[in-house]
């Protein structure tokens, strides 16, 4: 099981990527009511109702991206994650178009995980998917910030060194403690 929401959201970052998506985004939502709310979406292949369905079983696998692998763990954990927060879980594919993920829970849920380092996940995300563009966004209580990773490059001239990525976090790091008023 995953200890922070970070760490779900890039395994369903990497199954976007997994998919064949070109586009990818994830919303993360902190409600003045203290609900979070997470959306992934995805423009990849998609699935069949039964393939999502079987996307659901943990002992279940296709077997196409990782033909030695018999389980699949990323979204049952998710769907766990939610469900055990006193949460709302919904998964929604079409075959060809894509697949959105959607959880909502109540962060002050004992079960609950904490958020993690927002920060390390969008650099994680980054470097995932040649030629993927990803709209990374994240919102406490009102305050918002969007993370394209096209205009990140483009300031940056670039992900694919260890000093552009070490900006790359220092500026969401930022960015993050200012909607959370740290900053």
């Amino acid at each position: 099981m995953h200890a922070t929401l970070c760490e779900h959201l890039l395994d369903l970052v990497q199954n976007a990527v997994e998919a064949g998506a070109s586009f990818v985004q994830v919303e993360v939502v902190e409600t003045e009511a203290g609900d979070v709310e997470v959306t992934v979406s995805d423009n990849g292949r998609g699935m069949t109702p039964e393939e999502a369905r079987r996307a659901l079983d943990p002992f279940a696998s296709d077997g196409r991206k990782h033909p030695a692998r018999r389980v699949g763990l990323g979204l049952p954990f998710f769907r766990q994650m939610v469900e055990q927060a006193g949460g709302e879980f919904d998964l929604r594919s079409e075959l060809g178009v894509g697949t959105s993920v959607f959880g909502r829970y109540r962060g002050d849920h004992p079960d609950a995980p904490p958020m993690g380092e927002w920060s390390d996940f969008v650099v994680q995300a980054l470097v995932l998917g040649e030629g993927l563009e990803m709209a990374l966004i994240r919102e406490w209580r009102g305050r918002r910030v969007v993370i394209r990773r096209s205009e990140l490059a483009e300031a940056l001239q670039g992900l694919g060194d260890a000093e552009a990525l070490a900006l790359a976090r220092r500026y969401v790091g930022e960015q993050e403690r200012e909607i959370l008023g740290k900053g």
